[in-house]
């Protein structure tokens, strides 16, 4: 392992967690789908990326994790650059990201505290006993207590969610990357599911990276964000969620954070 490798993430007060520079991701065949994007994502912020459909959000989110290699530029998480990183400086990196999909991708065949006990398996050289211990103790943050010997199969898609997002903060991580967490959800699971990543983001003050183009999440947790546009195929706007909806000018901005009743009730 290289140097920069071993100083991943060694100072816990910077002020930026993720770089993004001159990143352009496309597709198989070579088409560019997202081009030129250019941000920084600042430490323990609910960061957003939003847009409709089709954007490349769920895509930028592959890049994120190494899932999809980019045409150009370069992601640096706490200045070590990602990218270009060799496979062993990667798994470092990776051990302190947190990563829920939009499926959550539990493994059937393992009960609810094996799948939470894999990151810890693989990253650490904790005993048995103290693993199994800490993926109860990830179950109960999420408010899954007693459901450890639990299926996927056997609880709710909710349920599904806040199990995925136990077994993506099993290290603690200093990033925690979650595509569509509120996908597919009722309001009222949704909801709850947006105030666990904000108590979780707070008390473990972890950095957050949520991939949505629900506004009800985007508008309750976003701190910071990015608008995608389809057609533009980069970035058309930057900023709190609140702010861009009450200050934007720019139509693009206004029809998607118009888009129907996001209000909830309190």
């Amino acid at each position: 392992m290289s140097e920069a490798a071993s100083r991943t993430w060694a100072n816990e007060n910077a002020e930026v967690d993720i770089e993004v520079h001159n990143l352009s991701v496309g597709s198989g065949d070579g088409r560019v789908l997202l081009r030129d994007l250019n941000f920084e994502v600042s430490h323990g912020d609910v960061f957003i990326v939003m847009g409709p459909s089709g954007c490349g959000k769920s895509l930028l989110m592959r890049t994120f994790v190494g899932l999809q290699e980019p045409i150009a530029g370069d992601i640096f998480y706490d200045g070590q650059n990602f990218t270009r990183a060799d496979p062993e400086e990667r798994r470092q990196i990776m051990s302190k990201l947190g990563v829920l999909f939009q499926s959550p991708a539990l493994f059937t065949s393992m009960t609810l505290a094996e799948n939470v006990a894999l990151p810890l398996s693989e990253f650490t050289d904790l005993s048995p006993p103290r693993i199994r211990e800490l993926a109860s103790l990830k179950l109960a943050l999420v408010g899954l207590r007693g459901f450890e010997g639990y299926y996927p199969n056997e609880i709710s898609g909710g349920m599904q969610k806040r199990a995925g997002l136990a077994r993506a903060i099993a290290l603690d991580p200093h990033v925690l990357l979650a595509d569509e967490p509120s996908a597919g959800l009722d309001p009222i699971t949704s909801r709850l599911l947006d105030d666990l990543i904000l108590e979780l983001s707070q008390s473990l003050g972890t950095t957050v990276v949520v991939v949505s183009h629900e506004l009800p999440s985007i508008f309750s947790i976003g701190d910071d964000s990015i608008l995608l546009d389809s057609e533009a195929r980069t970035i058309v706007a930057r900023g709190n969620p609140k702010e861009l909806l009450a200050q934007s000018q720019d139509p693009r901005v206004q029809r998607f954070l118009r888009r129907g009743q996001w209000k909830r009730a309190a």
